[in-house]
């Protein structure tokens, strides 16, 4: 699964720098994920950074992008060059 910004972002700027992939951007409105970059943080944490850190809890599970751990885990190989460990 993917993760995404609902439209209660108070663009705080906290989130954007924690993504190790680089998937968190500047969107026209709020902050956004790109879908092909969020692993939810697999092969990097235990946990999802962004959601740590957001203040509001605006960033949820996209329902519309379903990934098992197994397709972050590949994502992220394909993103990193390195196995997830």
């Amino acid at each position: 699964m993917s993760l995404l910004i609902t439209d209660e972002c108070i663009n705080c700027d906290v989130c954007e720098p924690e993504c190790p992939n680089d998937a968190i951007y500047q969107g026209v409105e709020i902050y956004e994920i790109n879908p092909g970059l969020c692993t939810e943080c697999v092969g990097h944490f235990e946990t999802s950074q962004c959601v740590e850190v957001c203040p509001v809890e605006c960033i949820l599970v996209d329902p519309d992008i379903t990934e098992t751990r197994e397709q972050l885990e590949v994502k992220y190989e394909k993103i990193t060059g390195k196995k997830v460990v």
